[in-house]
Formats: C-alpha cells, structure tokens, sequence
C-alpha cells in the first residue's frame, strides 16, 4: 500500500506519519509538508509544498496512491476568524481530495475531523468540519475520523493550551470515548484502507477498536498505549 500524509508536522498527523512507516502493510510514504521533516525513513519522500489550494507543483505525490490521510488541520483560535479556519480545514482538504481523484481514482480519502462536530452546532469549528465532512463524503466517499483528545506527537504547531493539558489528559486513557493514541488513528486508517471503507463516520471508540483490531491481526511492528 502507498499512502499519501498531509499534516505530518503536526500531532496527530506526526503519530499517523510514524504509525504508516511501522506498518509492514505500508510500502511507501509520501508526505506534503510546507517545510522539511525531522524523521527520515527509506520509505519515505517528503514534498515540500506551499500552496494548498494548487498542488499542480506536486501532482507526482498523488500518483499511485491507495489513501491519502489529511491530518491538516489548525486550532480555531490561531485563526483569525471563520474564513481562515474554512479556507484551512476545508478547502485544503477538498483541493487534495480532488488532485487525489485525477491522478489515483481509486484512492480512499482518509480525513480527521473532530469529537462534537455536527451541522447545527452552536461553534463555527463544529460546523465547518461537518460541512467538509458532508462534501467529501458526498463528493469523494471519504472516511471520516473523529477523535476526541489525540495523544500525538510533539509537534511546534501545537497550541500551547494543548501542550500544558496533555499531561492531566492522559489520564483518560483507560476512557475509550474520550482518548486516543495519535497512532491508533494511524493503524485505524490503514485498516479501514485495507477493508475497503468508504462513506462512513467513526467514532473515537471505534477508532481505538479498530486500532486494537489492526494490533491482534499484526499490522503493525510497533504497539502503542492506550
């Protein structure tokens, strides 16, 4: 399998980054970022891109793909309003959606939303994310992933508020619907990729179930908590 990460500088993008290189199911990784990675891996190519609304520049990084995972994604308070935060979490991510499409039609389009997101929520973010649920589930047959709080990597990106409760968080983990181990997001999508999922929604609970699923079948070298 050929995967395709966006946000692999960030938290959970990071953990599913490291959970795709630790997968003997995974053959190579590509990764679309806006400046070079820490990790380096054989298999792994980074692409170094900076508009996320035009990838013509890197078409090459779609090609031959079997799921793209769009861990991109930004806190709505290190944005400065609802335009900004629309144009990241949905545009970027219906912009690779739809270069995935021409050059790998028969790709999966893996995409992490968010616990609470719903349409007629009261908090923008939540909308937002439901309506880029909507689209590419509607547009693409996506899968949609929402986590509830994500144990991930150390990332820079990272708001600080997240940074100082990670600590006091993990202290959930033994509660399945309200933690999950940026790499258990990971293993959930590459599993759900080789069962062929389409169109669906899942839960922070299925995710770790999934995840569990993926460990007991050897889909992974590495194991992670929780």
């Amino acid at each position: 399998m050929n995967v395709l990460v966006f946000g692999a500088t960030g938290a959970a993008g990071g953990s599913v980054l490291r959970a795709c290189l630790d997968s003997p199911q995974v053959d190579e990784v590509r990764a679309i970022v806006r400046r070079p990675l820490a990790v380096t891996h054989e298999e792994l190519r980074v692409f170094i891109h900076r508009d996320f609304l035009d990838y013509e520049a890197v078409a090459d990084a779609f090609d031959g793909i079997d799921a793209c995972l769009f861990c991109l994604g930004i806190s709505v308070r290190q944005t400065s309003g609802e335009a900004e935060y629309r144009t990241i979490t949905h545009d970027y991510a219906l912009a690779a959606a739809r270069m995935l499409r021409r050059h790998s039609p028969d790709a999966v389009f893996h995409f992490i939303s968010g616990q609470g997101t719903a349409l007629d929520s009261r908090m923008m973010w939540a909308r937002v994310k439901a309506e880029t649920e909507r689209d590419l589930i509607h547009e693409f047959g996506a899968v949609c992933w929402r986590p509830a709080f994500i144990d991930g990597a150390n990332s820079d990106n990272a708001p600080r508020l997240y940074q100082a409760m990670r600590p006091a968080f993990r202290l959930l983990r033994g509660l399945r619907g309200m933690y999950v181990a940026g790499e258990d997001i990971g293993l959930a999508m590459i599993q759900s990729t080789r069962d062929a999922e389409r169109g669906r929604i899942t839960g922070n609970r299925e995710i770790r179930a999934i995840a569990d699923r993926a460990r007991g079948r050897g889909s992974a070298r590495q194991q992670t908590g929780g």
